[in-house]
């Protein structure tokens, strides 16, 4: 039997003007209830989403997953932190990188893949200052202006 086809892909736009992406890692999601159902339907928000660290496991803050319309007792609670996997050479290496100043992780994209699976798309990031998020506006401006005279 074929699976069905899953093209749910939410992104973070704000991350990438807020900061600049150092290393990227893919991640699998902690859900429960009917939460992979309200992501199915796109009903996610994570403007202010952010990981931390909690007994050397990775777990993401702040990401908003709407209640299911269907659903009845098994619903879920929206805004609940939810565990991150990755493997523990990559947790490793993220919590000795966020103990560094000025390095954080960062909510980039969420996304269903071919198996049906919630993954997460988070980031080691920097934070720019003023004048890096002037620049990426001025580089953004002047490749629309590119594509537009071709």
């Amino acid at each position: 039997m074929k699976k069905k086809e899953h093209n749910i892909e939410i992104s973070n736009r704000r991350a990438s003007f807020d900061f600049e992406f150092l290393e990227t890692y893919q991640a699998g999601i902690v859900l429960v209830g009917t939460e992979i159902k309200s992501i199915r339907s796109g009903k996610v928000s994570f403007q202010d989403a952010f990981c931390y660290f909690n007994n050397g496991e990775l777990y993401v803050k702040g990401i908003n997953i709407a209640k299911y319309f269907w659903g009845s007792w098994g619903q879920h609670e929206p805004t609940r932190d939810r565990k991150l996997l990755l493997n523990k050479k990559e947790l490793r290496n993220l919590e000795q990188a966020v103990k560094q100043k000025g390095l954080t992780i960062a909510v980039v994209k969420l996304f269903v893949n071919d198996e049906g699976l919630a993954k997460l798309v988070i980031a080691l990031a920097k934070g720019k200052k003023e004048f890096d998020k002037r620049n990426t506006i001025k580089e953004n401006d002047i490749r629309r202006e590119m594509e537009r005279g071709e």
